[in-house]
């Protein structure tokens, strides 16, 4: 690793420390690498050293720059040293799955290019009837609650599972099944979810995985062989026929496919979901003031999402010698991108750490940016307004009924318990 600024080790460990940004110590931690190391490196026991990259302008400046920034070429999310290594031991690369985020130059645009269509917004237009549909269906079952629920959990977590599954043409009855099975093949590292996978050793961490990554592959090769027999209109039949460089893919890209799809269209969309209720439950007169203008809604949902960055950090490498923000950076270096970070900058938002609905323009980076764009963004917008379009009529006062908490995890983070008491008409 090239020499530079180089993060004091206490703080340097607490980049490193799921728990730690399950709380606001994460953002004091970024503003002072912000103001003293925008660009500076880390050293935490137990890890591969790495570039911690945090001002706006430089996490874009590297997103746009897909060829020099590669994602492919080491671990693409945060991970320590030996499960890095088991997963080498498990596919022969740093990645447990080999899907769009890993994939790198032609054959990332010749893969993504399969289903990007679908969710473009002309194709979005003809589901929207459905994503309202299942939006109606989560006011009702909110309605049903009561005067209490935990929202995250009660809400947020169901309704953009059923709409990526119904796009994906998963079977409802699956739904569970499936959530479980994609949690389990990312070792979630919050401790109420995970398995004991640091207490494994590698043949025990590695049985784990393949025995997930096998319970998988079956699942969607009989999904692929039904719509090969069976096409209809869904991703799933998509995935199946879908063919590259005049060969069909091979089952490896084909179940990395939908696993992508499964798990990036849920998790994320689900905090955004809730970083919406939370500030409707602790902004002061922001309930009344978007539900007597609800031209407003895109706005509050756009703030939400910079506000809660579901997508916390990426891992990005260097394919040669460069800079980043000026400090020289070596081939093969290990970068981490913390979008976060870039969506409290000081020089970027005005009034970073206050919820403004009136945020207009807001250049957040939560979606990425570049090459890596995230492809379900405008459903994600989609199926917020559509549920908040339902709910926002019928909800007359909403406050917090406990104390939120977060998920503890350093790649996908948002709330997994908001507990509200609510009122509706």
């Amino acid at each position: 690793m090239t020499t530079g600024a180089t993060i004091p080790a206490e703080m340097a460990q607490k980049l490193a420390t799921p728990s730690v940004y399950a709380t606001e110590e994460i953002h004091e931690i970024y503003s002072w690498l912000r103001a003293n190391m925008p660009v500076a490196r880390a050293h935490p026991e137990g890890f591969d050293p790495f570039w911690v990259v945090t001002r706006h302008a430089d996490i874009l400046a590297v997103s746009k720059a897909n060829a020099l920034f590669p994602s492919g070429a080491r671990a693409t999310t945060f991970a320590n040293a030996g499960h890095i290594a088991r997963n080498h031991e498990i596919t022969g690369c740093p990645h447990l799955v080999k899907s769009l985020v890993t994939m790198d130059g032609p054959e990332h645009r010749k893969y993504r290019g399969l289903t990007q269509g679908q969710f473009m917004p002309a194709k979005l237009r003809e589901r929207s009837p459905a994503i309202h549909a299942l939006a109606a269906e989560s006011v009702a079952a909110m309605a049903g609650l009561g005067d209490a629920c935990d929202f995250a959990a009660d809400i947020s977590m169901a309704y953009p599972l059923k709409v990526v599954m119904e796009i994906l043409g998963v079977p409802s009855e699956d739904y569970d099944q499936m959530l479980r099975l994609t949690q389990d093949i990312f070792g979630p590292q919050d401790p109420d979810t995970a398995k004991a996978m640091a207490a494994l050793d590698a043949n025990q961490y590695s049985a784990v995985i393949q025995r997930t990554v096998a319970s998988l592959t079956d699942y969607f090769t009989k999904i692929s062989d039904d719509r090969r027999a069976r096409p209809r209109d869904d991703l799933a039949t998509l995935i199946a026929n879908a063919v590259i460089d005049g060969e069909p893919i091979g089952r490896v890209e084909e179940t990395g496919y939908y696993i992508i799809v499964a798990t990036a269209g849920h998790d994320t969309t689900a905090s955004s979901i809730s970083g919406v209720m939370w500030a409707l439950a602790t902004v002061p007169g922001l309930l009344d003031q978007v539900r007597a203008d609800m031209s407003l809604l895109p706005q509050l949902i756009e703030e939400a999402i910079r506000w809660v960055t579901p997508v916390k950090t990426f891992m990005r490498s260097a394919a040669e010698d460069t800079e980043i923000g000026g400090q020289a950076v070596g081939k093969g270096d290990w970068i981490m991108l913390a979008y976060a970070s870039g969506n409290r900058d000081e020089t970027v938002f005005e009034e970073p750490f206050s919820f403004r609905v009136d945020r207009k323009p807001n250049p957040q980076l939560a979606f990425g940016f570049g090459g890596h764009t995230c492809l379900g963004q405008h459903m994600a917008r989609l199926e917020m307004q559509a549920l908040y379009e339902a709910l926002l009529p019928r909800l007359e006062s909403v406050e917090l009924n406990g104390e939120p908490e977060y998920i503890q995890s350093i790649f996908v983070n948002g709330l997994k318990r908001l507990p509200i008491r609510f009122r509706m008409r």
